[in-house]
């Protein structure tokens, strides 16, 4: 039986504070991970049948949390309630839920926190805001910790600095780590663990997916480019999202990749072991489960012995490799262990270890390694959409900003018609696609829908004010978000793609 069917909230005709429904979005949970995809990560199957043994099992996990990172301490302690974050969060936007707000989603975890950790809270709860940890709170937590794509932007606008997703994402390992995971999530990290891959590609599927787009790019152009697998002794490691394997439209951009590195005349490889750029261990805030995925890069690095390591066009697989590659794998000098060391030895530093796909084009643009045709893409208008975890979790090149610079620098280096969308929802400010952080999932469809709505309401303004047709990205859940809910809102879903997919109807090619 079908659904309800799910609607788009109206354009506003000016971005104001809505109205708030409390409870609106109440009714809404993704599906709970069942016993096989928990157990596969070390988790417990179920919720223990006596609730005290949950109760307890919650709080002693919240405590080894709040001991192990002082930054959620600081988080739960630090809110007065200003209300500076209100408005911020594109959920709350679309949703009017009150719990959508970013301080009343921290709030319900920061209302158990003051009864069980603050002396005030054990001895006047009522007075402070505690309150006791019962089954329907964790219901509660499952809900709208799921209601959060930890895109950060309530943190850009804190005069304190909380960061809700880091709250979002101890919720979320607190909730698994006692029974209570959500499918999504952990049954791609499980897929990662088991596979290679969050889509689940076996090696013998990637390879024969590789040779069919080696042959369709060898009909499109007539020259032999390669999409090389397992090369030992390659100089690049590309890491890419498995969705750049066959979706629409992130294979273009794979294959933009292999002709940037075909007319440089540079050496590289895709590797099967690391066919994953993608961490959802990042999205369920476990660091073990972090860790062991990031380590599959390092592995693939030394065994066929690559020069540089290069990301794809994935916002949160940057944000892990730009922020916490170091100390977890020591791609970026962090670790200290023998195989982090040797690793440092093999890499070549003239290089920024890992690279992002537009920093390592954006060096060939400006060393004149590569040229294009800017007339090829004038039957695009185009606009970029900043992806949250590369604007408020990254850099790129050397200078402040260079994450914003560098992606537009292209663009305008092969297409002659851009245009910037509304400041404030952009660069730093940019609003979520509404898919991101775990919630690219069909069962929180309509979460997904109404969270899009401030994006759309931009959208919107530079297509019917300029002719926009063109929506470009570098982030894998971006593309297929918009590619779901920009006909809800009456655009055509063919408008999103990438920034390499620009640069391949562009570039200048030639037998390297």
């Amino acid at each position: 039986m079908a659904g309800p069917e799910i609607k788009a909230p109206a354009f506003r005709e000016y971005p104001t504070i809505p109205v708030m429904q409390p409870g609106s979005m109440a009714g809404l949970k993704p599906f709970v991970a069942n016993d096989k995809v928990q157990e596969a990560l070390g988790f417990p199957t179920q919720l223990a049948e006596n609730w005290q043994d949950t109760h307890d099992a919650v709080i002693a996990k919240m405590g080894e949390l709040l001991g192990k990172y002082r930054s959620l301490k600081v988080y739960m302690d630090a809110c007065v309630h200003c209300g500076a974050c209100t408005d911020k969060c594109h959920y709350f936007i679309g949703t009017q839920d009150p719990k959508n707000m970013p301080v009343a989603r921290q709030d319900l975890m920061r209302s158990v926190y003051r009864r069980y950790f603050t002396p005030a809270g054990k001895l006047f709860p009522a007075l402070v805001g505690a309150r006791d940890l019962t089954r329907e709170v964790l219901d509660e937590w499952y809900t709208y910790y799921h209601q959060c794509s930890e895109c950060r932007r309530c943190s850009v606008f804190c005069p304190y600095g909380i960061d809700t997703a880091e709250v979002t994402m101890a919720g979320r390992e607190l909730l698994a780590s006692v029974g209570y995971g959500q499918k999504y999530s952990n049954e791609i990290i499980g897929k990662v663990h088991k596979i290679g891959n969050n889509l689940g590609l076996p090696g013998p599927a990637l390879e024969n997916t590789l040779e069919g787009l080696m042959e369709d790019v060898k009909e499109d152009t007539g020259i032999d480019i390669q999409y090389p697998l397992d090369v030992q002794g390659a100089e690049v490691l590309l890491v890419t999202p498995s969705a750049d394997f066959f979706a629409e439209p992130h294979i273009e951009s794979l294959i933009g990749y292999g002709k940037v590195f075909h007319a440089a005349g540079i050496s590289w490889t895709m590797s099967s072991k690391a066919s994953e750029a993608g961490n959802f261990g990042m999205f369920i805030g476990n660091y073990d489960q972090l860790r062991k995925i990031a380590m599959r890069v390092r592995e693939a690095a030394l065994e066929l012995g690559v020069k540089r390591i290069v990301v794809g066009e994935c916002g949160h697989a940057w944000r892990v490799a730009y922020s916490f590659w170091n100390t977890l794998t020591g791609v970026g000098a962090g670790a200290s262990d023998p195989f982090a060391i040797q690793l440092q030895s093999q890499l070549d530093h003239r290089y920024k270890q890992p690279s992002h796909i537009c920093e390592f084009t954006w060096d060939l643009i400006q060393r004149g390694a590569i040229s294009f045709d800017k007339e090829a893409n004038d039957h695009r208008i185009i606009t970029f959409h900043d992806s949250c975890n590369v604007a408020r979790g990254s850099r790129m090149g050397d200078a402040p900003g260079g994450q914003f610079e560098i992606p537009r620098s292209i663009i305008h280096a092969v297409a002659n018609k851009y245009v910037e969308m509304r400041p404030g929802t952009t660069h730093e400010q940019t609003f979520c696609c509404g898919g991101g952080g775990g919630v690219l999932t069909d069962d929180l469809m309509e979460l997904r829908v109404k969270g899009a709505l401030p994006r759309m309401e931009t959208i919107k303004q530079v297509v019917d004010g300029q002719g926009v047709n063109f929506l470009a990205t570098i982030c894998a859940i971006c593309k297929a978000q918009f590619s779901k809910v920009l006909p809800f809102y009456g655009f055509k879903s063919s408008m999103i793609g990438g920034v390499h997919q620009l640069v391949s109807t562009a570039i200048r090619l030639g037998d390297k």
